[in-house]
């Protein structure tokens, strides 16, 4: 069934600050999280531009939706990534515009 395949995702109301940093704190998550944002759909997750093993790309997805960033759903066998924005901006309003600009400037 492919409710069975999608992933729990935790209610964004919930998420410590700490966790959503700390998720962040990582340079490969914080260009996903770019990449996401600068998306005009979804992304698959072998989509990304990273350069790490299927094993740790995984982890790093994992980290970021545990921590209310990401949403995961399939589209067939595709696991895609959607960021959770709107979200995430209501709980911590201007995070993400600025860790998208940050992560702009740092690989600039």
């Amino acid at each position: 069934m492919v409710a069975d395949r999608i992933p729990e995702h935790p209610d964004v109301r919930t998420v410590p600050l700490q966790q959503v940093l700390e998720a962040l704190v990582d340079p490969v998550r914080r260009s996903i999280v770019t990449q996401l944002h600068d998306a005009d759909a979804d992304i698959k997750c072998g989509g990304f531009n990273i350069s790490v093993s299927n094993s740790t790309a995984t982890h790093h997805f994992r980290v970021l939706r545990e921590a209310g960033l990401i949403r995961q759903h399939y589209v067939g066998t595709s696991r895609m990534n959607t960021l959770r924005d709107n979200e995430i901006n209501k709980r911590f309003p201007g995070l993400l515009e600025a860790i998208v600009t940050a992560d702009r400037v740092a690989t600039n």
